[in-house]
């Protein structure tokens, strides 16, 4: 079953994520760290401690130098972390001797199957194709996702493709069913793979019937504890 990764940097969204028993993991970029402010190694420390899963964990350098020196660094925080690199020339270059080091990668910004390719040769342990990102230009975004699990199926069984830039729920079954092995969301897409509206007027309409079934019958808390009390004094 395709794993759900929640894409933010706020704990309580992590947490309400764990409590409902559907969190895998937890991406996050300099952006949502932005936006929840504080320490970041703080945060960071904090969202892998209620992660059970992977947390990956962006680097913000060019250089491959900076890059293994921001990776080595977010690699010693946690062993969950997981270090996201974007997807480039000094981004492989740095994937592949993080490999070396045994430190897992995520090559982010992939928006080709060709892309995913080099990124899993390199070493990566995560592929991220922005599947939003690539229908905002009318490309297929669900297609890369298809191309890249068949080509790591075949040839990098090590690496697992992780389904980004998710906009709504419909390309969650679709990343689902083209054979991402993650995909990661925004609690708000979260809530709403939660609801439906026929759900929620159903629900709506069983309480509305219960409540007039039983109107009138006497179904009053406070009276049912004093009864029980009584019979409980009887039997004494």
């Amino acid at each position: 079953m395709m794993k759900l990764f929640l894409d933010t940097a706020d704990v309580d969204e992590i947490r309400t994520a764990a409590r409902w028993g559907v969190l895998d993991g937890v991406t996050t970029n300099p952006t949502l760290f932005a936006k929840v402010g504080g320490s970041d190694d703080d945060v960071l420390t904090e969202i892998c401690r209620i992660t059970p899963g992977l947390v990956s964990v962006e680097v913000v350098a060019e250089d491959v130098d900076g890059m293994l020196r921001e990776g080595r660094r977010l690699a010693a925080l946690a062993p969950n972390v997981v270090v996201k690199v974007p997807m480039s020339e000094s981004g492989l270059e740095t994937i592949a001797r993080l490999a070396e080091e045994g430190i897992r990668t995520n090559c982010t910004l992939i928006c080709s199957a060709n892309q995913g390719l080099l990124a899993a040769k390199a070493g990566a342990s995560l592929l991220s194709p922005f599947v939003g990102l690539l229908d905002d230009i009318n490309e297929q975004g669900v297609e890369v996702v298809r191309d890249l699990a068949a080509l790591v199926g075949t040839n990098v069984p090590r690496t697992e493709v992780l389904a980004a830039s998710i906009r709504h729920p419909r390309h969650v079954t679709e990343v689902a069913l083209a054979g991402a092995h993650i995909a990661t969301v925004p609690l708000t897409i979260l809530r709403l793979m939660a609801h439906h509206p026929l759900t929620d007027s159903g629900i709506a309409q069983f309480r509305r019937d219960w409540s007039a079934a039983h109107a009138g019958q006497g179904h009053d808390t406070d009276r049912d504890e004093v009864t029980t009390r009584r019979s409980h004094h009887v039997g004494d």
